[in-house]
């Protein structure tokens, strides 16, 4: 199995990957959150220049935000710097989209952003829509050398639901799956396992799960400091969703009551923002770290709920052997801002599995 570190990106971000890559892991995955974090292209930039063997992805590129020859670059110029270890992570956009008011883009537009940039890095030519006209594009001087369309920039899409599954499936993708419970994560990778097999795919899926998480000492709660800093931005972004996404009380009969109660509490300081602006308060430090407003609706029942990988280093090895014997092909923890630490934690878990 493979393990790999996620981060919601900064211009320090290469530190990290630095020492997981001295550490042993062998993926590193950037967040493309404008508006939130510093350009996901600077901070894999830097990190591929102080790196010799890790992998670098977007962990995802949000495609309305960058057209396809300038995404297509980037991929490009970084497969210069660090040959064969450059990711192209993609998803519909949650979080870099939220920040502007903007929900996910359909998955008609979505496959065909990832056609046209995987064209491009082919070296193919491409018809390309844009201000109301149709033109042909491509890399005029690829031969020149200054960038790398040789080596390959696999593919890895972020899909939670039936359709993008299906739509993972179709590209033969990596897929890359975000939850907070093992039992959870493993149901997930059945229909993706499912949706994999129905493509008529012969070679293996290879599947990343990104999680949150704290490695507990023995009888440490789980509302410690600690774990708050390190797996209670993950308990948050649930309800960041939730409330954008539901009207009061809808969830009461699909939601455990704890974590219907922390929703509807929270849903009032949501409704306390301007409501022209409330996406700008409510994805404020969105993974990054927690609030006063947001954190304040946790309790044990909720991250209990929401954060099964804030457990004990035992406890852990257990999660992570059964996602193995599930399928998973890598293990991806995100560090938090500040908590960086934390990277010397989940090494040891990562050398008992």
């Amino acid at each position: 199995m493979d393990f790999g570190i996620a981060l919601a990106t900064t211009t320090d971000s290469w530190r990290w990957v630095k020492r997981a890559e001295e550490l042993g892991f062998s993926h590193a995955w950037f967040y493309d959150t404008q508006l939130l974090n510093p350009d996901v292209f600077i901070g894999m930039t830097q990190a591929a220049m102080n790196t010799d063997k890790i992998r670098l992805g977007t962990g995802v590129l949000i495609p309305s935000n960058r057209i396809e020859p300038v995404a297509a670059n980037a991929y490009a110029s970084l497969n210069k710097i660090a040959p064969g270890r450059i990711d192209f992570g993609v998803g519909t956009g949650f979080t870099g989209r939220r920040t502007m008011g903007l929900g996910a883009i359909t998955l008609s537009r979505f496959e065909t952003y990832i056609e046209r940039v995987q064209a491009l890095l082919r070296g193919e030519t491409i018809t390309w829509d844009f201000e109301g006209k149709e033109r042909a594009i491509r890399f005029l001087n690829p031969d020149y050398g200054l960038i790398n369309l040789t080596d390959d920039i696999p593919l890895h899409i972020s899909g939670f639901g039936p359709k993008s599954r299906a739509l993972a499936a179709k590209f033969g993708a990596g897929w890359i799956n975000f939850t907070g419970q093992p039992d959870m994560a493993i149901g997930d990778l059945q229909g993706m396992q499912e949706s994999w097999a129905d493509a008529g795919n012969s070679n293996e899926l290879y599947s990343s799960l990104f999680v949150l998480g704290c490695v507990l000492e023995e009888g440490e709660s789980i509302l410690s400091e600690r774990s708050l800093a390190q797996a209670g931005p993950w308990a948050t972004v649930f309800l960041h969703n939730l409330v954008e996404t539901t009207q009061p009380n809808e969830m009461e009969s699909q939601l455990p009551p704890a974590l219907n109660t922390a929703l509807e509490a929270y849903r009032e300081t949501y409704l306390s923002y301007p409501e022209t602006e409330r996406h700008l308060f409510n994805h404020r430090g969105h993974l990054m770290k927690l609030r006063e407003d947001d954190g304040a609706v946790l309790n044990a029942e909720v991250m209990a709920a929401l954060c099964g990988f804030a457990a004990t280093e035992q406890q852990l090895v257990n999660h992570i052997k059964s996602l193995e014997a599930a399928g998973y092909s890598q293990f991806t923890v995100q560090l938090v801002e500040g908590q960086e630490d934390a990277l010397e934690d989940w090494a040891r878990v990562m050398n008992k599995v």
